[in-house]
């Protein structure tokens, strides 16, 4: 008999998440090495009260946001969202993740869901990610939340023979 998923509850990430975001952004890195700013080495390396710092910056305020997907114990996902520099009415959705056991289970979508109730709350109407070219799980997941290819391709931030495609969607 298969026992029934934990409730999971979506939410702004708060700072006592910090252990956990911590531990759920080493499994990120590891997970998905080419979707992400910096490495697992980056991450471990850096002290956990930098780490805890950050979190409790993204844990309030209009310009930066970062939500969780928290079953009550080890963090199963995870999405930000900041201010757009040049466009004042798009927010920049970044680091989305969900956990490879909790993948296919709406997560996904409650995630970006919280992203874009925030991002509407702060008057910023539209959504953009950036999905690196080839990886069509993440396109197809993204299609299916109402992101569509802009045509926009740039480089990836790290890794200058990677190709990146802009998705866009209202918040």
């Amino acid at each position: 008999m298969t026992s029934a998923p934990t409730p999971t509850t979506v939410r702004r990430i708060r700072p006592d998440d910090a252990a956990r975001m911590r531990a759920l952004r080493l499994e990120m890195l590891a997970d998905a090495p080419l979707a992400f700013l910096e490495t697992v080495a980056e991450a471990a390396a850096r002290p956990h009260a930098d780490f805890a710092a950050r979190v409790a910056a993204v844990s309030r305020g209009d310009h930066t946001a970062q939500f969780v997907a928290d079953p009550g114990g080890r963090l199963v996902g995870h999405a930000g969202g900041t201010v757009a520099p040049d466009e004042p009415g798009l927010t920049l959705v970044y680091a989305v993740y969900v956990t490879p056991d909790r993948r296919g289970s709406g997560l996904l979508a409650a995630l970006v869901d919280a992203v874009a109730a925030w991002s509407r709350a702060c008057g910023r109407p539209e959504l953009m990610m950036e999905v690196v070219v080839g990886n069509d799980r993440a396109f197809r997941a993204y299609q299916k939340l109402g992101f569509t290819d802009t045509g926009v391709r740039v480089g990836h931030p790290r890794i200058p023979a990677l190709r990146e495609l802009q998705m866009r969607r209202p918040a």
